[in-house]
């Protein structure tokens, strides 16, 4: 009788478990679709010349910091100002640089003094021993004392010269004419020697900074003429090649080239995005897979990105991401040129989500 009673607890258990089971499926089943908006990916160098991507940046340019700790006392410019050549730009407190130019000028004062002297006493004696009144010994005393005192004076100009460069680091002045790009300060701030305190650059010169694979990167000469597209304003700038690095060691396996962009009347930006357009053949007919970087998904060190499978739920694929152009990032790896991805959600996503595709 006690087995037949332990057989139908364990199928009581048994069937309140497959009942709870056939519960969880039938509240996924029953789980409203996700209303969700999918696009295509993105495939650029489809041209048959090589074409490098790249940011705009002012060609004369310069970020501005302190050798002296002390706070700010005044920030004189703001973000989008034109500055000239010398026009104070930032005010550190300078109160013990003062006290030590005084200490130094009062030093001068004192060795000047005690020059004068000097020099008057070697002259006597030297028109003393002319006149046989006095030794050799005695002349040679002064003229020691002379030209210790010449010494003396010599230092402490120099002195004062030191405490004058000093000034140049407590008073920040502009190095050209340019206009205020970023300002990484305020009044009351703690300044840091070697902290960045205001960026300039100059207007006008432009000059973009792209990278080429290595497979491509021997066909690359300076001198040579290319075409710059501004992606953001649709307009075709000429540049020339100037600088071609030999080195891709620091740059992840990319070689870097710099070109210089001719004047134009179009309304260009130092930190634009620009695609360079090179008078030669790809060796490789290899397209870039960009996706928009709102549509990636982080987890940790994992980035993913969520697809349409045929039965028209979500899955999230693991991609491999390289170089960002814009708003916009490489897709390395786990991603074809033809597969449709998900950019907007009316719903909370996650893996095997029913989906309804909006139009």
């Amino acid at each position: 009788m006690k087995l037949v009673y332990t057989s139908l607890f364990f199928l009581g258990v048994l069937g309140l478990s497959s009942c709870g089971n056939s519960s969880e499926e039938k509240k996924i089943d029953n789980s409203p679709a996700v209303p969700v908006t999918v696009s295509s990916v993105a495939a650029e160098n489809n041209t048959p010349f090589l074409t490098a991507s790249g940011k705009i940046e002012a060609a004369n340019s310069a970020t501005l910091s302190t050798r002296m700790m002390g706070f700010v006392d005044k920030v004189h410019v703001n973000v989008g100002e034109k500055v000239t050549n010398g026009q104070l730009l930032v005010s550190i407190n300078n109160s013990d640089l003062s006290a030590k130019q005084a200490q130094t000028n009062a030093g001068i004062t004192e060795a000047q003094a005690a020059f004068n002297n000097a020099e008057k006493d070697y002259q006597r004696f030297q028109n003393l021993f002319a006149d046989n009144s006095a030794s050799q010994k005695e002349l040679d005393d002064q003229r020691a004392r002379y030209e210790m005192a010449k010494a003396r004076l010599e230092g402490a100009k120099q002195m004062k010269n030191e405490v004058q460069s000093q000034f140049a680091y407590v008073n920040l002045r502009a190095p050209f004419n340019g206009v205020v790009t970023n300002k990484f300060i305020d009044a009351g701030d703690m300044a840091n020697p070697g902290v960045p305190l205001i960026s300039v650059e100059g207007p006008g010169n432009f000059e973009v900074t792209a990278s080429v694979p290595e497979s491509e990167i021997s066909k690359i000469k300076s001198g040579t003429e290319v075409q710059v597209i501004v992606k953001s304003m649709d307009k075709v700038v000429p540049g020339t090649v100037t600088e071609v690095s030999t080195s891709a060691k620091n740059t992840g396996g990319q070689y870097l080239v710099k070109i210089a962009l001719a004047e134009t009347e179009a309304n260009i930006l130092s930190g634009m995005y620009a695609t360079v357009q090179f008078p030669v053949e790809k060796s490789t007919d290899v397209s870039l897979v960009l996706v928009p970087e709102d549509a990636l998904v982080k987890r940790g060190q994992l980035t993913g990105i969520y697809t349409v499978s045929q039965s028209n739920t979500a899955i999230l694929r693991w991609v491999r991401v390289g170089r960002s152009y814009g708003d916009q990032v490489e897709v390395l790896s786990g991603l074809a040129a033809d597969e449709n991805y998900i950019i907007d959600a009316e719903g909370k996503l996650y893996n095997g989500a029913k989906l309804t595709i909006k139009q």
